[in-house]
């Protein structure tokens, strides 16, 4: 059978999915895949592979790719390298991104980018995935054709190289100008992939229900889609839909012996510290549209260590009135103490099933549910196809089909994948789903560690880890006006009520501190730069000051040390909502900026009423940004500069991106595109540093 390499790299697990349909799909067209993680490099060697390869790789916040993939990249950058290193290498790349990020599929781009540069050739087009408008629209067309590129290249004796790079994606993505400013410049000329006709107006189904119905010709009129109930087109609509995916894992129950261990032992993080929380703060006003806290570890008696600019992960268990929620919908919840042990079943159609690793074996069902799935994940259409098929009721099974149909793809989109449903709120909205546990074990990815910036300096608070994070609230997609609270921040929120309003027991003593468990994240580049007297422009609205209260405290002692030493300008934009409400640090910042170490701070309220004053503030801190557009421009340019973004990555990341390009354009008199280029050049520098989410 034809060998092809299939490596992914993957963040959250997409890229992993997509890459496992592309391994169980390639034997029925006639082709065995080799699958791996990218990451395990010591399973593959491109220096000496003669098979082509495929790769599907997903993008972070930042534009970078995967964690796994640093390695490997690491290794393929390395400048020893001759530009024939990979003369002999045949590759598709498959890139899965969201276009309403600053660097769309950027993790793609780059391996793309050196892929060639070492000299390997494409035999199929690079496909951009949008998850923005929905990743299948572009993943379910690029996996087909991938057949026959394949194909074309076992029975080429020439084995061509297809021309251009491609970009896949739905009109809306492509209004969002999705080319990486990073890469415009090494990119000559953008092909288009476009949709057949038929595969168009499947996309176009859920526009057509609301701008083109008519209402004579609903059968059943006034009303309107909703997560359970379709309406005309789609209501009557033929469908394609997915192949069932097969089940293979075997569930046996079996009653408790002996004690669980804790949470912490079967984590794949590592090191893992448990530690407790000596203070909380809030630090928005009872009125503020968000809560922010702020919360402060102690670390004195670990081995823990870190420095301003980086980041940590919290480990955290999903909501117990979710996990009971859950149990009782399944009829699970008498047997909530019973440990889990599992089997791959020997009838199983799936090719090379495995056990999933995030499930360890002989722990309860109860704790699986707690600290090991993540309950809140949305599910994905293949999970979708297969509750489908554990309907008992004929209405409900047609919804979830059209759900996860082709033609279903805008539905999908906007009550499930927009409205963040997850496994409970489809168990709820369709009484008749009764699936079994072993599919839930199978579909239910691992309960990710929640990541957060160190928001101090371990030289300013010795043994001390301060963090700061917003309690995120949303309603649940099936019971309206309901609140559902984050499942890291909320947990958080409730742990610490006892240490935001001190809680007294009878016999006086305050209660016991409570502790959680912190893994230290992979070193990154977001710190202060090694030479002080770099000038630095901080830009962080909201919770994106956190890295900087670090930075600021660090750079006051070490100008205590150092009251000699040339220490260069710190500018500060922030930008809050209110003045009143949820101005952060104020009173910090203002200690900064009368002891010299800040040199300059910018505050925009978006929000606060701005009539009769002569010149409107800015709203935002790219506004801010404009007003000093040559002091920016001048610290980048000519200083040596260093320029720091932290905060959301879909808005204000990309409005910041765009206004450093209109700045950098404005002063230095050229076009865009040349500004784009010293952006770019500035980010390969580690002068243009993000830390996004």
């Amino acid at each position: 059978m034809r060998r092809f390499l299939l490596l992914y790299a993957t963040q959250q697990g997409q890229a992993k999915a997509i890459a496992e349909e592309i391994c169980e799909k390639a034997v029925a067209h006639g082709f065995s895949a080799d699958l791996h993680c990218i990451s395990e490099l010591d399973k593959y060697n491109l220096k000496t592979e003669t098979a082509p390869l495929v790769v599907v790789v997903s993008t972070t916040g930042n534009g970078d790719p995967p964690d796994t993939a640093r390695k490997f990249v690491r290794a393929i950058r390395d400048k020893r390298l001759p530009g024939d290193f990979l003369a002999h290498l045949r590759y598709g790349l498959l890139g899965l991104g969201d276009s309403e990020y600053t660097y769309f599929c950027n993790g793609g781009k780059i391996i793309d980018k050196r892929l060639q540069e070492l000299g390997a050739q494409r035999f199929y087009d690079t496909g951009h995935a949008d998850d923005c408008v929905g990743l299948e629209l572009v993943v379910e067309p690029w996996i087909n054709g991938l057949w026959a590129a394949l194909e074309k290249h076992f029975t080429s004796s020439r084995g061509k190289e297809m021309p251009g790079t491609l970009t896949v994606a739905s009109d809306a993505s492509r209004r969002t100008g999705s080319v990486s400013p990073e890469l415009s410049h090494i990119e000559s000329e953008v092909g288009l992939l476009r949709l057949d006709d038929s595969e168009r107006k499947d996309s176009e189904v859920w526009e057509q229900n609301i701008a083109n119905r008519d209402p004579s010709s609903v059968l059943i009129a006034d009303f309107e889609s909703s997560l359970t109930q379709s309406v005309p087109p789609l209501s009557q609509a033929s469908l394609n839909i997915p192949a069932s995916p097969a089940e293979y894992l075997q569930v046996d129950l079996r009653e408790a012996l002996g004690q669980e261990k804790s949470h912490a032992s079967v984590t794949s993080v590592d090191p893992v510290f448990h530690v407790p929380i000596s203070k909380a703060v809030q630090l928005t006003t009872s009125d503020a549209v968000k809560t922010t806290l702020l919360i402060e570890l102690d670390i004195s008696k670990t081995d823990f260590s870190y420095q301003p600019g980086d980041a940590f992960s919290v480990i955290c268990p999903n909501s117990d009135s979710e996990v009971e929620s859950l149990l009782q919908r399944l009829q699970l919840a008498d047997r909530r103490e019973h440990r889990v042990f599992l089997t791959i079943k020997a009838d199983t159609k799936k090719k090379g099933a495995a056990l999933p690793q995030h499930v360890p074996e002989g722990y309860s069902l109860q704790f699986l549910f707690t600290w090991c799935l993540e309950i809140r994940a949305v599910p994905k259409k293949a999970f979708l196809r297969a509750l489908a098929d554990h309907s008992g009721n004929s209405a409900e099974r047609r919804r979830l089909q059209e759900l996860c149909s082709r033609q279903g793809t805008a539905d999908y989109n906007h009550f499930v994948r927009d409205a963040r449903a997850c496994l409970l709120d489809l168990l709820l909205a369709f009484p008749s789903c009764r699936p079994p546990l072993g599919l839930l074990l199978e579909h239910l990815p691992k309960l990710q560690p929640r990541p957060y910036s160190c928001a101090s300096s371990s030289l300013f608070h010795p043994g001390k880890l301060h963090f700061i994070f917003n309690i995120v609230e949303f309603c649940s997609a099936t019971a309206a006006g309901v609140p559902r609270r984050g499942v890291c921040t909320g947990w958080l929120a409730t742990l610490v009520e006892s240490v935001l309003e001190p809680n007294r027991r009878a016999d006086g003593e305050k209660a016991p501190a409570p502790k959680i468990s912190i893994a230290p994240r992979t070193t990154n580049s977001f710190h202060l730069p090694s030479e002080p007297s770099a000038p630095i422009i901080m830009v962080g609205p909201g919770t994106g000051i956190a890295p900087f209260i670090g930075f600021l405290q660090h750079r006051e002692k070490l100008q205590e040390q150092h009251p000699a030493g040339h220490f260069g300008a710190m500018w500060l934009f922030f930008g809050c909502r209110h003045k009143d409400r949820d101005y952060l640090f104020r009173e910090e910042l203002s200690h900064f900026l009368k002891c010299g170490v800040l040199t300059r701070l910018e505050v925009s309220f978006s929000r606060d009423a701005r009539a009769g004053e002569e010149e409107a503030p800015a709203r935002y801190v790219q506004d801010s940004l404009q007003r000093h557009s040559r002091q920016v421009a001048r610290a980048l340019l000519q200083e040596q500069g260093y320029v720091y973004v932290c905060g959301d990555a879909k808005n204000m990341a990309k409005d910041v991106n765009d206004t450093l390009v209109d700045i950098i354009s404005k002063e230095v008199g050229g076009e865009k595109l040349e500004a784009m280029k010293v952006l770019a050049t500035l980010k390969e520098e580690k002068r243009y540093l993000q830390d996004i989410w």
